[in-house]
Order: structure tokens, then C-alpha cells, then sequence
């Protein structure tokens, strides 16, 4: 692998406007060696005598010329071998470096003085901003010594409740002469004990107790219960508590904070590295195409500077391993080394072999499915529209999964297609992270199994008259919903646990919004799930069809019971009311007026889907115009807000007319098709209000068609809306999680 690509791969994706613009000095010697190819062409004579063009200069005698302030000493070899001089300048309050061609009066001279000027500025930019994430790391630095001042004396007190052993030795008193001879020995072996242990002191001193005076407990953790003491301007306990459960939590909270804390060192330390050795390579490719020998001259530039020189990230990372393996993991440092580095998730053969398996799987039940049905002519058979009332709806509850994880998946491949940090983004604990290949192995494997479903229930004739029916056989969807379920709340560490639970906690926290503080992924699930309305009225079919027996029988008695028609609609709405209220609790939280703005937009959007479903109900001309008008005004809305705020398109005074400034994708035409296609597939509900016949495909088909393409808009809205969020991280050079500490100091309060 070329170094430009080695270098890119190995970057920071969020600080990637901070490395050495490798390829654009790339170019510039480009432009110096096809000047040079050019040279050479028009001095090549045809006829006659060949001679170099310096053998026409002005003789310039046989005494080096000096050239002034930049001369070089008399010990020093020639200019011909330093064609450069680097120093350093300071300007603004700042220390910048500039180097100085000395040979500019060479042809072609204008190109390389053009080279190490961008050379200068590159340079100084890198060295800038490590210079400033080495100042971030110090002062955090400080603020963690502070922190495990705090956590020592929390575990002596807790360890300890009485104090030290040797600070309550009780006195001895006696009157008779043995006594005092006793009394006598046991103070010299009292002071030999305290000898002893203030020699252990000195070595280890233990953190002042009184530092717990001014400290209290950061109450970081997001309940329910503290959602609503906040609400009701409760006072809060943040006292220390001394005790066990107290001191698990802390220790696990600083845990996480040294963990987070080394990784940053990590990427600092990989940061100066690359740099160094990406100034050391486009050096050595500016030799080679000048014939110069300046590439030792800059290094030593480099070398010396804050950039090169500068140890304080490597020493404190030592100082970090040092603490970490003694106070967290019991002076263990094999296992306190396995917890500090960064854990890569490996991959897997079996995992690309299973998913192949089971794909090839899913590809021939399809055509079986496709041969019984025509061979059997069970599309003109006298049951079939009773099995799509009734058994088209169970199934297609896996069909929306599969299509959502499979879209899921193509999204993850070009995220990291195009190095979006979509673990980082997300909070994925490093090294659980899944895959495309594990998101397409459990696609895949969830479609084999419905698939294998539906042709079970085939397998019989559809019209249940005949005698080949049987109950049973309708109890299959159900098991297998029952068996999903059980996977998914499995609590053995099998199949991505991680995964699952982040999962599990993420809707949960979806589930009972306002009452968890929002984050991205529970906002970004809750997106997800807008776009699966149809499945959610799936599993409220699922207990319809079976609670009240409908399944023996094989008919479908749900659609005229009012109870059903009601939760129709709150079974619709409950995603959008979930999203909206975790925008109000942003609202009032951040002060953020957007928030509010959004919050009002999927009000307009629960409005306009209750009167849709109200439409296909009752059906009349009033439902109609109604349910239009605020459909139409939901789109339209969403639409905008999807462009502008979501993927930060429409940016008229952008540097890519109606685009962003900055794009992943090279080609722009990406991202017009995509919001084209973005507004075309926002209104696929009107079919829902106009009731289009295509195609003279049955009613249930049409709502699986519809649902499958905003569910496939919000696969393409997936991967637009993490790059905006990539690109806003990067514009920001955030490239690391705040981790809550455990103690607040009272002069950090006042703060």
C-alpha cells in the first residue's frame, strides 16, 4: 500500500482537516518534476555540441559568495548542499517556522518556493493544534489527579471506617514496678511499630482525608426518579455516602474516565508520529525530484520542534499505566494493559460463511415459494384473500424488519466506505461495534426462518374448508415471533449481547421519553421507528388474531371491533409522541428554540397520520380533505427539515451551490438523486388516500409496498444524517465522549 493511502487510512477521522495535506504537496512537486521533464525537452539540442544551461551563467569566481542574513557558516559545506534555511519566527505571540530557499535564481525556482511555503503552512498547522491537544490532555490531567485524591481517601474511609489501626493504640496504666517495666517495653516496641509505619507512609502516602470536606457526588446518573425531582425543584442529595455500593460506582465511573483518557493520549502519540514520518516522506520524494539534499535540514527542523520533541503525552501515558494498574487493577498489569488498549473487533471467517449460507438460504425458499405458488395456482384459489386479511399481515411484520436491518447494514459498509465514525457517534463500546457482515448474518438468518415459516403454512391448501387444515399451523408465525423476543432479551453473553442491550436500553429510554435525558441513539432509534408504523400494527394484529382465537378458524373479526380501531391509532402515533417529547425535553433542557420547531413538526405529522387513519376507516369526503391538507403540510415540513437541518443541504452561499461545504461523496450528483428521491418517497402516502390500483394487486400488498419505501427512505435519510453529524464533529474536532466524573469539588462549583 502507497504511503498517501496508508496515511489517510490511519487519521483521525474527526481530525482530518488537522493532518499534513499529503496529497496537496503531492501535487506541487507534481507541478516541479513536469517542470523539470519540460526543461530537460527544450535543452536537448538535435545538431551539434550538448552543453547544460548553468555552463552560460555568470562565472561566480571561485570563492563561495555568502548571502546574508541566511549565510552560512565557513565550517558548513556549500550552499549547493543546503539549498534550504529553516528558522523560527515569532509573530503574534506565536512561534511559527518559515524556511528560506536559497535557490530561487535557479529555473523553476518559483515552483519549489511555492512548495515550501505550503510545506511552512501545513507544518505550522499541524504543530499548532497538537500543541493545543497536548495543553487539553495536561489540564485533564489535573482535573483526574484531583479526582483520585478524592477516590483514596472515599476508599480509606470506607475501608477503614474507625481509622488507622495504629492511630487508636490505647494507653496502658500500672502503679507496680513490672508494670512499669512492661509499659516500659511496650512503648520502645510502640515507637519501633511507628518508626515502621511512618517509613511505610513516607513510601506511601495515603491522600488527606480532609479533601472529602470539599467534595460531593456527581449525580450523573439519568433516572426516571431524577427527571422528575428536577421537575419538581427537589433538593438534591449529592452528600457522600460511605459505603461499598457507593464506592463500586466510583471506581467504575474513573475507571471508564482513565480508559477514555488513555485513548486520547494513544491518538495524540499516532498523531505526531504520522505527521513526523508524512514530512519526513514528502522530504525524501522532494529530493528525489529536485536532486536537492534539503529533507535533512527540515527534519532537523521538525525533530526540534514541539512536534518532534515534545515527550509530555508519552510521559503521562506512562503515568496513567502506572495509576491505573495499581488503584484498578491490583498491580496486575497484564490485566490492566487488556483494559487500557483500544480492543479491535476481529473478524470473523465463520461470520462471512454463515452470512453467505443463510443468504444463499433465503434465495432458494424465495423460489421455492415462488415455484409452489405457481404450480399450485394458489393465487386463483378461493382462499387467497382470506389468507392475505389474515396470514399476509403476520408475516410481513419480518419482511419490514428484514428490509430495515438489511438497509441498516449497507449504511454501516458506507460509513465506513467513506470513514464516517459511526461507533464513535453512536457511544458503541469499542471493540462491540457491529459489522455489515454481522448485521447481514442476523438479516439473513431472521429471513431464512420466516421464509421457512411461510412455506410450512403453504404447505397446506389456503382454503380452510379443505381438509388438509389444521390450527397448528397458524400458531407458526407466533412461535417464531416468541422466539426473536427470547433471543433478544437472552441474557448469556451469545450472539452480539452488547449489541442487544444497547439496543434494549436505547428503546427503553425512547419508551419513556421525557424521563431520560436525550442522546443521539435514542433519538436516532426513535427516527427508526417512525418508519415502521405498519410493523407496529403488525404486532397489534398479532394480538388480536390470537388473543381472541381468530386463528382457529383462520378469520380475520379485528377490523370490526372498535377497541382494535382505536389502539390503531394510538399504535401509529406512539413513536412520533416519543420523538416529540424528547424534543420538548431538549427544549426546555438546552434552551435550544430548533428543538422546539422540531417538536412542533411531528405534532403536525401525528395530526395528519390520525386523520389518515381515519380516512380508511370511515371513509368520506370530509376525512379526505382533511387528512390531505395535513399530509401534505407534514410532508412538506418534514421534507425541508430533512435537507436543511438533517442532512444540512440547500445551503445557497455554499462553495457547492445547494450542497454543504464540505461532502464526503465526490460526486455531487449523488446528493440531488437522493433528495429527488427523498421528496418522491416522502409523499408515497397518497396512495394511502387515493387508493391507486396497480397492477390490480390486493389492499394488503399495496400497504406492504408503501411501507417498504419509507422504510427504504429512512435507510437513505440514515446514512446523509450520520454524515452531517460526522461532518459537524469534525468541523469541531471532537473525537472523543465526555465521561462523567464521580466528585465535584466545591471551587469547580463556583466555577
Amino acid at each position: 500500500m502507497k504511503f498517501g493511502k496508508e496515511f489517510a487510512a490511519q487519521m483521525v477521522p474527526e481530525w482530518q482537516g488537522a493532518y499534513m495535506d499529503y496529497d496537496y504537496l503531492k501535487t506541487l512537486l507534481k507541478d516541479i518534476q513536469s517542470f523539470n521533464q519540460r526543461t530537460k525537452q527544450q535543452q536537448s539540442v538535435p545538431h551539434g555540441l550538448k552543453r547544460s544551461l548553468s555552463m552560460y551563467r555568470a562565472f561566480s569566481g571561485l570563492l563561495v559568495h555568502r548571502h546574508g542574513q541566511h549565510s552560512i557558516d565557513p565550517t558548513s559545506p556549500d550552499v549547493e548542499e543546503h539549498p534550504i534555511f529553516v528558522n523560527s519566527v515569532n509573530r503574534n505571540g506565536s512561534e511559527k517556522y518559515e524556511t528560506t530557499f536559497l535557490m530561487q535564481g535557479d529555473e523553476g525556482g518559483e515552483y519549489e518556493l511555492v512548495y515550501f511555503r505550503r510545506l511552512d503552512d501545513e507544518f505550522n498547522k499541524v504543530d499548532k493544534f497538537y500543541k493545543s491537544k497536548v495543553a487539553e490532555v495536561m489540564q485533564e490531567a489535573e482535573t483526574l489527579n484531583k479526582q483520585m485524591d478524592a477516590f483514596i481517601a472515599f476508599r480509606i474511609k470506607v475501608e477503614n471506617p474507625q481509622g488507622w489501626p495504629w492511630q487508636d493504640r490505647p494507653s496502658v496504666h500500672g502503679d507496680s514496678d513490672d508494670d512499669k517495666k512492661d509499659t516500659a517495653k511496650q512503648d520502645i516496641e510502640s515507637q519501633n511499630i511507628e518508626k515502621l509505619v511512618a517509613n511505610k507512609l513516607k513510601e506511601h502516602r495515603p491522600a488527606p482525608l480532609h479533601i472529602l470536606d470539599r467534595v460531593k457526588m456527581n449525580n450523573t446518573l439519568a433516572t426516571p426518579g431524577s427527571t422528575i425531582k428536577v421537575f419538581l425543584n427537589a433538593p438534591k442529595q449529592s452528600d457522600l455516602k460511605f459505603n461499598r455500593e457507593n464506592l463500586t460506582r466510583v471506581e467504575n465511573k474513573l475507571k471508564r474516565a482513565f480508559v477514555e483518557f488513555y485513548r486520547k493520549l494513544l491518538l495524540l502519540k499516532s498523531y505526531s508520529f504520522l505527521n513526523t514520518l508524512a514530512f519526513s516522506k514528502i522530504m525524501k520524494k522532494y529530493d528525489k525530484i529536485s536532486s536537492r539534499d534539503a529533507s535533512k535540514s527540515y527534519m532537523n527542523m521538525v525533530d526540534g520542534s514541539y512536534l518532534g520533541s515534545s515527550e509530555e503525552a508519552t510521559k503521562l501515558m506512562e503515568r496513567v499505566e502506572a495509576t491505573f494498574i495499581k488503584h484498578f487493577a491490583n498491580s496486575n498489569r497484564s490485566k490492566g494493559m487488556n483494559i487500557l488498549r483500544p480492543k479491535a473487533r476481529k473478524q470473523r471467517h465463520t461470520t462471512t460463511f454463515y452470512t453467505g449460507f443463510f443468504a444463499g438460504c433465503g434465495f432458494a425458499l424465495i423460489v421455492a415459494l415462488i415455484l409452489i405458488i405457481r404450480a399450485r395456482h394458489i393465487l386463483g384459489h378461493d382462499g387467497t384473500d382470506q389468507y392475505m386479511e389474515t396470514m399476509f399481515p403476520l408475516y410481513s411484520l419480518f419482511g419490514f424488519i428484514v428490509l430495515h436491518t438489511v438497509l441498516y447494514a449497507i449504511n454501516v459498509y458506507f460509513w465506513r466506505r467513506y470513514r464516517v465514525n459511526y461507533a464513535f457517534i453512536f457511544g458503541f463500546k469499542q471493540g462491540t461495534e457491529l459489522g455489515y457482515r454481522e448485521v447481514l448474518l442476523v438479516s439473513f438468518g431472521l429471513a431464512v426462518m420466516a421464509l421457512a415459516s411461510v412455506l410450512s403454512n403453504l404447505d397446506m391448501e389456503m382454503d380452510p374448508k379443505t381438509m388438509d387444515y389444521k390450527a397448528f399451523t397458524e400458531i407458526v408465525p407466533l412461535i417464531l415471533v416468541v422466539v426473536v423476543i427470547v433471543i433478544l432479551f437472552l441474557p448469556f453473553n451469545i450472539l452480539y449481547r452488547s449489541s442487544r442491550f444497547f439496543f434494549l436500553n436505547c428503546l427503553f429510554h425512547s419508551i419513556l421519553a421525557p424521563l431520560y435525558k436525550v442522546r443521539l441513539p435514542d433519538f436516532f432509534l426513535a427516527d427508526q421507528l417512525t418508519s415502521q408504523i405498519q410493523a407496529f400494527r403488525s404486532l397489534e394484529f398479532y394480538i388480536c388474531y390470537y388473543g381472541w382465537g381468530d386463528f382457529r378458524h383462520r378469520k380475520n373479526s379485528c377490523n370490526s371491533n372498535d377497541v382494535f380501531n382505536t389502539f390503531s391509532y394510538i399504535v401509529a402515533v406512539i413513536p412520533f409522541w416519543s420523538r416529540m417529547l424528547q424534543c420538548l425535553r431538549r427544549f426546555f433542557e438546552e434552551k435550544d428554540t430548533l428543538q422546539g420547531y422540531n417538536a412542533g413538526k411531528y405534532f403536525i405529522t401525528i395530526v395528519a397520520l390520525c386523520l389518515r387513519t381515519a380516512y380508511s376507516l370511515n371513509r368520506g369526503l370530509s376525512w379526505e380533505i382533511l387528512a390531505l391538507i395535513f399530509s401534505v403540510a407534514a410532508a412538506v415540513v418534514c421534507t425541508y427539515w430533512d435537507l436543511v437541518y438533517d442532512w444540512g443541504l440547500l445551503q445557497r452561499h455554499s462553495r457547492n451551490r445547494w450542497l454543504r461545504d464540505k461532502l464526503l461523496i465526490q460526486r455531487k450528483s449523488v446528493y440531488f438523486g437522493a433528495m429527488v428521491l427523498n421528496v418522491l418517497l416522502r409523499f408515497a402516502w397518497l396512495q394511502t388516500v387515493f387508493n391507486f390500483k396497480l397492477f390490480d394487486l390486493h389492499r394488503q400488498n399495496m400497504i406492504t409496498i408503501v411501507a417498504s419505501l419509507e422504510i427504504i427512505r429512512r435507510g437513505m435519510w440514515n446514512f446523509f444524517r450520520l454524515e452531517n453529524e460526522h461532518l459537524n464533529n469534525a468541523e469541531n474536532y471532537r473525537a472523543f465522549k465526555s465521561v462523567p466524573l464521580p466528585f465535584n469539588y466545591e471551587e469547580d462549583e463556583d466555577e
